[in-house]
């Protein structure tokens, strides 16, 4: 027979729930309140201030801008970040242990150091555009998700597999192609996830690095704050969090949430 759940247990898990979806009920219940200022318990209900994002021009114009730089910047975080992953694992005993924690910095680092440090060398010190500083930065700042996540994929990966395929004639680099990449699919787009929802709402980075005429829909949401007390903050905090919760079910309605443990 099974033991009853200690009411403690059960008033403790509550509050846990409450506190990480209180918020969410009032940025929601906010978004769809029919004042012309921020409040909770709404008075009435609308969709006004959702139709309101794709009237403002800059909202729109942001909204490419972050959705752009997400994806550019984790398939460039990828680019560098499996290779790395790969080489880690595979030659773990000959390479420097400390080379797995370079890899980590960018989140060891406080984010506004890391954004300060990227606006002198970047725009200030190579004068680069504003959009690829923005890139670049994007990549670095979601870098460690990558290596980090395929490198938990690798570790558990048998390579006698790969040397197996290498010796029966296929080389090297269709072996990586052909056989270590499909078995790590999972980690590979856990890692992108991770990546591009961090990204998408990455306000320290990005405030260093925007300039006139580029910006990114957080770093927007923040300038029209200072202007506007109005139910659009809230339109826009819950449409990103709509966006990610469309990237979960679209990957557990494909894959399944259990490819994350596998």
């Amino acid at each position: 027979m099974h033991g009853r759940t200690h009411p403690l247990l059960v008033a403790f898990a509550s509050v846990v729930f409450f506190f990480l979806l209180g918020p969410l009920v009032i940025i929601i219940g906010a978004s769809l309140s029919d004042s012309s200022f921020l409040t909770f318990p709404p008075r009435g209900l609308t969709l006004h201030w959702y139709q309101n994002i794709f009237d403002i021009s800059a909202f729109k114009r942001t909204m490419v801008t972050s959705f752009s730089l997400a994806v550019g910047g984790t398939a460039l975080s990828m680019l560098i970040g499996i290779p790395a992953a790969y080489a880690l694992a595979r030659h773990r005993v000959d390479l420097p242990k400390f080379l797995g924690n370079v890899y980590v910095l960018p989140i060891l680092i406080p984010e506004i150091v890391l954004g300060f440090s990227l606006m002198k060398s970047l725009a200030t010190g190579l004068g680069l555009p504003i959009t690829l500083s923005l890139l670049i930065g994007h990549a670095l700042l979601v870098l460690p998700y990558c290596v980090r996540v395929v490198g938990a994929s690798l570790n558990s990966f048998d390579f006698s597999i790969e040397e197996a395929a290498v010796s029966l004639g296929c080389p090297r680099w269709r072996a990586f192609f052909t056989v270590v990449l499909p078995n790590i699919r999972a980690g590979i787009i856990a890692g992108f996830i991770l990546a591009f929802i961090t990204s998408l709402n990455d306000v320290s980075v990005s405030i260093f690095l925007t300039g006139p005429g580029v910006s990114t829909l957080p770093i927007q949401l923040l300038a029209h704050m200072e202007q506007f007390f109005d139910p659009t903050i809230a339109s826009v905090s819950v449409l990103l969090m709509g966006v990610t919760v469309a990237v979960m079910a679209v990957v557990e309605r494909t894959l399944g949430l259990t490819f994350l443990t596998k």
